[in-house]
């Protein structure tokens, strides 16, 4: 699979990339836990079925510490016993925020209330941030068909200004 266009390779798409990534850092570095942000952003990236983004996300994570059996249960964390109810909170907004347009009507009062049971306002404000971004990042990766399988740990760090 090649991809249609490399976006990084075109003026514009590196200067709104080094603008997403940034955006990303700052989420990053916000009080919400890393293992939380790992979670979500691989949550999102397979319903999404963002190749690129799942390796990214999985590879980070791990290489974070994060153990193989939770990343291999991301896709089925409701039918698991390896996430903390906060966790399980996070992706559930995660879930509900990805899919706007698969019948549901936004996020449920009930995800919200889990995840204002978990979180303080800055990670509140983190999580729906880092909701919003992966799937912006998510639909610019699969509308150029950037394929997953390249990604090493730590190569877009030369993008922060």
């Amino acid at each position: 699979m090649e991809p249609r266009m490399n976006l990084m390779g075109n003026e514009l798409g590196a200067k709104i990339n080094k603008r997403i990534y940034n955006v990303a850092l700052a989420i990053e570095q916000s009080s919400l836990p890393k293992a939380v942000q790992d979670l979500v952003m691989l949550r999102a990236s397979q319903i999404n079925g963002c190749g690129f983004c799942v390796d990214y996300h999985t590879k980070d994570a791990a290489a974070a510490g994060e153990t193989a059996v939770r990343l291999h249960l991301v896709a089925a964390w409701r039918e698991s016993t390896v996430f903390t109810e906060a966790e399980r909170a996070a992706l559930a907004l995660a879930e509900e925020g990805t899919r706007l347009s698969d019948a549901h009507r936004g996020v449920s009062d009930e995800t919200w209330a889990g995840v204002r049971r978990h979180y303080d306002d800055d990670q509140v404000v983190a999580l729906v941030s880092l909701v919003a971004m992966i799937n912006a990042t998510n639909r610019l990766n699969v509308i150029v068909r950037n394929p997953g399988g390249s990604y090493e740990p730590g190569m877009f760090a030369g993008l922060s200004s």
